[in-house]
């Protein structure tokens, strides 16, 4: 896990911010949001640099133009703090917030949320950020723990642990190789990898040139 320490607290008027809008339909319109982070941006004194706007993009998908067009001139370094109307117009989930605020950190970029009080440009905000990462490892510790509970109470009670194995039909197989089939089309037409296949063949001695 790591820490945002940005030196982002005596923010001056010529700091380079960029905001990201987001509507998940395309009958929705994003004045709401313009009108929110515009205001925040002029009380603190920052200078505009740009604006990504993902109109009619669902918040689940992964991938986004504008957010992907963010990122990239983020690598670039051509802006210094990052402000949304609120962070579930930028994030899918807490554990996407720690790892894309880890990834901006790791590129010189801070993150303000107009309606919520995460803002790496003061102290106070800086600090709960730590604490939302804080409790993202420990669920994830916790998860990790659990699931090995789990197994190991699964094995005392004498259950097989992991994926079954897949069953072959070798005798098929060999039937499709006569016919002059490669173990590419083989596999292909019992379902089964090239590898598994080959598994397979070979424990019971049928392995074929």
């Amino acid at each position: 896990m790591k820490f945002w320490n940005l030196r982002l607290s005596g923010c001056s008027n010529n700091m380079r911010v960029v905001r990201y809008l987001r509507v998940s339909r395309l009958d929705q319109n994003v004045q709401l949001q313009q009108d929110a982070t515009a205001d925040l941006i002029e009380r603190r004194g920052w200078q505009l640099a740009d604006s990504y706007i993902d109109q009619g993009v669902s918040g689940a998908r992964a991938r986004r133009p504008e957010l992907n067009r963010l990122l990239a001139d983020a690598k670039r370094g051509r802006f210094e703090l990052l402000v949304v109307y609120r962070s579930d117009r930028l994030f899918r989930s807490i554990k996407h917030m720690v790892t894309t605020l880890d990834d901006l950190t790791v590129m010189g970029v801070g993150f303000a949320s107009v309606t919520e009080p995460f803002d790496t440009s003061t102290p106070s905000g800086k600090l709960l950020l730590h604490m939302v990462a804080a409790m993202a490892e420990f669920e994830r510790s916790l998860l990790i723990e659990r699931t090995k509970a789990g197994v190991e109470a699964a094995v005392r009670r004498g259950k097989k642990v992991g994926r079954p194995r897949v069953k072959v039909d070798v005798d098929r197989a060999l039937e499709l190789r006569a016919e002059g089939r490669t173990y590419v089309e083989v596999a292909a037409e019992l379902g089964v990898g090239v590898a598994t296949l080959h598994r397979a063949m070979k424990s019971t001695g049928s392995v074929q040139p």
